[in-house]
Formats: C-alpha cells, structure tokens, sequence
C-alpha cells in the first residue's frame, strides 16, 4: 500500500507542473485572443467611420445602430476575425520554423497601426484621377508595408490568402443587399478593397505575434526564476 501511495504521489507530482503549464497557456492564449478582439473592433470603429464619412460604403437606415454609423455586426465580425488572425500568424511561424527576423517591439507595431490607418484613410479621402491608380497605389503602400514590418513569406502567403477571402465574403454581403459602395468597379465592390484586408491581415498579424513575443519572454523569466 505504502509503495501504491507512493506511486501515486509521485505521478501527481510529474502531473502537477504539466497541467499547470497546459492550464497557463490556454489562460494566456484567450488573453491574447481577447486583447486582439478588442483591437479589432476598435480598428473596425474607427475605419468604417472614416468609410461612411466619405459615403464609400453605405448601410441600408434600418441596421445603422451605433454611434460610429456602423451596422451592429461589423464590429464583433472584425473583432473575432482580428483573433483568429492574431493567433494564427506565430502558430504559423513555429509551424513552418520561420523566426520573425526584424525588429520587435511596441513601437515598431505602433507605426504598422499607424501605417495601415492612413492607408485606409487615403482609400477613403485622397481623391485620385481613376479607380485604377488609386488601386495601384494602395497595392504598393500594402506590399510597402509588408516589407517593412514583416517580409516573412509566411505572413505575405497568409495575408494573400485572407484577403481573398475576406473579398469573396464582402461580395457575397454587397450582392445580398447587407450593404453597398458607393462607385463600385469590381464585381459589386470596389477594387482597392482586397488591399486594405492585405495591409489589415499584415497589422493584425505584427500586433499577435507581438503579443506572442510577450507571452513567451514572461514565461521564460518564470522558468528561470522557479
């Protein structure tokens, strides 16, 4: 009996650190998904405010039930979407055993923020002379700021790849009469759109592996003080 007791202390001893580092990383994974969720339905606020300002998308008067004159599911929409992205880009990094190579901090993510609101922003407010330059140019400043905050392959193939499908998903919603642009030129909607999902993807991606970064450095300094 006393070898059985041993035993068993024993095996709940080896367990005992398992499930607590399983335990505190799922903990830290929905904090992180939480705080991403947040970012995306502030960027979504303040992006679409900037949108129907400017009259480029407009909302049918029946489903426009916020302050920011945004239909009530576009926020959270963002929001979960924002997560998902934020969580899947370092997963994809270890996965594929491609290190983000520039630098990593805050201030860093800050300007990628900042980056990618004024690329939505001249989208909404610079006048150009066709739809065709202003989509050109809102391709370089997406790709320009890939290269400048990312240039892992990873992070261009993933934000590729979501942006056609966040394309696909808005098509579907402007053919559903959900809403509307204003000047649309590319099957119902307008065709600089799959650039800002790009740079959108890029920014939300930096803000999770950043998150990510953090994560791991408490953990280790956890490590090394136990």
């Amino acid at each position: 009996m006393a070898e059985v007791s041993a035993l068993s202390s024993g095996a709940l001893m080896r367990r005992g650190p398992y499930i607590s580092m399983i335990t505190n990383r799922t903990m830290n994974v929905l904090i992180r998904a939480a705080v991403l969720f947040m970012v995306g339905v502030f960027l979504a606020l303040v992006l679409n405010l900037l949108q129907v300002q400017r009259n480029v998308t407009l909302f049918p008067p029946d489903v426009i039930s916020s302050i920011f004159s945004s239909a009530w599911w576009v926020p959270p929409c963002c929001g979960t979407a924002a997560a998902l992205i934020g969580l899947l880009y370092p997963c994809m990094d270890r996965r594929l055993g491609e290190p983000h190579k520039l630098k990593r901090e805050w201030s860093n993510v800050m300007r990628c923020v900042a980056v990618f609101v004024g690329i939505n922003h001249a989208s909404a407010k610079v006048d150009f002379a066709n739809n065709v330059q202003l989509s050109l140019t809102l391709a370089a400043l997406s790709v320009g700021l890939w290269w400048t905050f990312d240039r892992s392959r990873s992070g261009f193939g993933l934000g590729v790849v979501i942006a056609i499908l966040a394309t696909l998903a808005t098509q579907l919603l402007v053919y559903n009469g959900v809403f509307q642009y204003t000047s649309p030129d590319f099957l119902y909607i307008r065709s600089w759109l799959p650039c800002i999902f790009f740079a959108g993807v890029i920014t939300v991606g930096n803000i999770g592996r950043q998150l990510a970064l953090y994560e791991y450095k408490v953990s280790q300094e956890k490590t090394h003080q136990d």
